[in-house]
């Protein structure tokens, strides 16, 4: 079975699980406090297995699979034929990766909680936009295609503003870091892949 399916499944028996059993929730969610004061180094990999509602969870497993498959794509090409475990690196890679800032700004802080993949899955994304720069995307209530890095720049600018101004309940920190990890991210396993991308940026 495909592995991208496999995970996808997991994430959503898990948190489907959660909705009705609280327990797993307290336990498994990110809790900036208890990782950095009680050692509870899991919640950095678990929380993407958790979701706060069916709207967070399956927009968060719709994206996913979306460019998903792309990105195992792209790796198959670019890392030799690599692709799953590329892909499984960049997204429990990128779910820590995504979390570090808040984990670190609310170190102190016991009452902030965060879950879902959302920052995996800005990672997976960004991934697939670096391959492929101009490759149209089409978004919710926007009829037209947007050139992929178009959104990417939007998208950074955006979950930064609202990170900053934290007006909502949505981890636009993970958001915006897990973007910036999935861009760079094959980049640090092959720097020559920088040069293909500004390639492909120019030859527009």
């Amino acid at each position: 079975m495909n592995v991208l399916i496999i995970l996808i499944g997991v994430i959503v028996i898990i948190s489907v699980t959660a909705f009705s059993q609280q327990n797993i929730f307290n336990k498994y969610k990110f809790n900036a406090y208890m990782i950095m004061h009680r050692k509870e180094y899991i919640r950095l990999v678990s929380h993407g297995f958790l979701h706060g509602s069916w709207p967070h969870l399956l927009v968060n497993m719709f994206v996913l699979y979306s460019f998903g498959q792309a990105v195992i794509y792209y790796f198959n090409d670019a890392f030799s034929g690599r692709g799953i475990v590329m892909f499984l690196l960049l997204f429990f890679s990128g779910l820590v990766f995504s979390s570090l800032y808040s984990l670190f700004k609310e170190k102190d802080n016991h009452y902030y909680s965060a879950v879902g993949a959302s920052g995996a899955v800005s990672a997976v994304v960004f991934a697939s936009i670096f391959f492929d720069p101009y490759n149209p995307l089409y978004l919710m209530l926007i009829p037209i295609p947007i050139p992929g890095i178009v959104f990417g720049i939007l998208y950074l600018i955006y979950s930064k503003y609202m990170s900053q101004k934290n007006m909502d309940n949505v981890g636009h920190d993970a958001h915006f870091w897990g973007a910036v990890f999935g861009f760079i991210f094959p980049i640090i396993y092959k720097p020559s892949l920088f040069l293909d991308f500004i390639q492909k940026l120019i030859s527009f």
